[in-house]
């Protein structure tokens, strides 16, 4: 089965990252075509590991804003 991901590529020194922030897995390489070559394997490694444990439950919370003055 092949899911699709958005993923943000960008250079960082001497390396290009690829990163996909749905699951916050990252590659990188000296090239475009290494990172996400490099961040495909992690995706892979990254699901394979979460098959054997339990799926984290994703929740939402609500927060008041607090005046910069009171800090």
């Amino acid at each position: 089965m092949e899911k699709t991901f958005i993923v943000t590529v960008w250079e960082k020194e001497h390396w290009v990252v690829a990163r996909c922030s749905e699951v916050d897995v990252t590659g990188q390489g000296f090239t475009r075509k290494e990172a996400l070559d490099n961040l495909r394997e992690a995706l892979k490694l990254h699901f394979d590991h979460l098959r054997a444990t339990a799926v984290p439950k994703i929740r939402t919370i609500e927060i008041e804003s607090v005046p910069r003055s009171a800090l």
